[in-house]
């Protein structure tokens, strides 16, 4: 089947965002491995990559299906959906992505690319209502005009706030509970090994890094890689709904087709995986000294409770189909290490930094696409 050529290039470029992603995320999966020295930093990404990889074979095989493609594929009312959005929405995610890693700040690649599918989106509504009350009523202001093309979006549903939602509220959930269970998990180890020999037991926790890092980039890969799958599904879903007008996509509930392309693209989800694979081997040194140091220092046994605490948040959140940050994951469980030893250990001003990088992805993102999606529109 031969695609439209700005199909093909949003499915180059949905690849190219999960190889930045993957670099800009290395940090996530390999930050303490590499500060604790069990691993080089290149024998650490060679790892991490390979679970960021084998996690497609855990989604296809063993869970079955993708939950977090589906829900975000889903976020956007699909009547507002169109090729043009999709691939404004990425060149906003891929700007902010190559600004954050340039100066070093863990951002989430997760957040960026549902902002820049929103924001797209919400600004493709608004111009069709835009010209509707153009129409409607071409002796208004346009101000005027603006005022009622917003207001009509607001009455839209474009956004599917009960799959929005929760991804907000995880924004600031995912590093709660990672550091809740980092501090549970430390103070268990701790318990455990006080009356070990403190070397011996720092070669046991060296040696258990290697298990919690494959772990955590285990569920880096669930994570992260589907984000791009689900993107380029609702591509190729608009594309047989919308363009060809395929019988069979239409005889399918809307609610099924996610399903239903995931299981006969299967190259998709592959490449995807892949990508996100290869970027983490390309490595991001500079957000792998802000994860690994700055934040606090951690050792070995706090690597391993890290680690592990990160990995279990990711599990949680991808059984219930809820896409997170593992930025933000990891990042909550390092604090959380952090704060069993003194609450003066954690860099709080690096922290607070992080947080406020945090909280404006969505939005900036949102306004990167939308202007995009103007600019594109206009050249179109």
């Amino acid at each position: 089947m031969e695609f439209p050529i700005l199909l093909t290039v949003i499915i180059a470029l949905a690849l190219i965002f999960d190889y930045i992603n993957g670099f800009h995320d290395a940090a996530n999966s390999i930050a303490t491995i590499v500060s604790t020295k069990v691993l080089t930093p290149f024998q650490a990404v060679l790892w991490a990559a390979l679970w960021n990889f084998a996690a497609f074979f855990i989604a296809a095989y063993i869970i079955g299906e993708f939950k977090i493609g589906n829900t975000i594929a889903k976020t956007v009312n699909e009547n507002f959906i169109n090729l043009e959005v999709i691939f404004s929405g990425l060149i906003a995610a891929i700007a902010w992505n190559l600004l954050t890693w340039w100066f070093g700040i863990p951002s989430s690649s997760s957040h960026t690319l549902i902002g820049g599918f929103l924001g797209a989106a919400l600004m493709n509504a608004f111009m069709l209502d835009y010209h509707d009350v153009v129409a409607a009523q071409p002796n208004l202001g346009f101000f005027e005009t603006c005022k009622h093309a917003l207001y009509q979006v607001t009455t839209q549903n474009v956004v599917k706030f009960e799959k929005v939602i929760p991804i907000f509220l995880f924004i600031f959930m995912a590093p709660v509970i990672g550091m809740i269970i980092s501090i549970i998990i430390t103070l268990i180890i701790v318990h455990l090994y006080k009356k070990s020999n403190p070397h011996k037991a720092d070669q046991s926790f060296k040696r258990l890094q290697l298990a919690s890092s494959a772990l955590f980039s285990l569920g880096h890969g669930l994570n992260d890689a589907q984000k791009v799958m689900g993107i380029i599904g609702a591509a190729l879903i608009y594309y047989h709904v919308e363009m060809l007008q395929d019988p069979v996509y239409l005889s399918i509930p809307s609610a099924g087709r996610f399903d239903y392309f995931a299981e006969h693209y299967l190259w998709v989800p592959l490449v995807s995986f892949l990508a996100i694979g290869l970027g983490t081997m390309s490595g991001g040194w500079k957000i792998i000294k802000t994860m690994g140091t700055k934040i606090t220092k951690v050792t070995s046994l706090e690597g391993v409770s890290a680690e592990t605490a990160g990995a279990i948040t990711l599990f949680i959140t991808d059984h219930f189909g809820i896409p997170v940050s593992t930025t933000h994951t990891i990042t909550g469980s390092i604090i959380g290490v952090g704060l069993t030893k003194r609450v003066s250990a954690v860099r709080w001003g690096i922290t607070v930094s992080l947080l406020w990088a945090w909280v404006l992805t969505i939005p900036i993102s949102a306004i990167v696409a939308g202007i995009t999606y103007l600019i594109v529109t206009f050249l179109t």
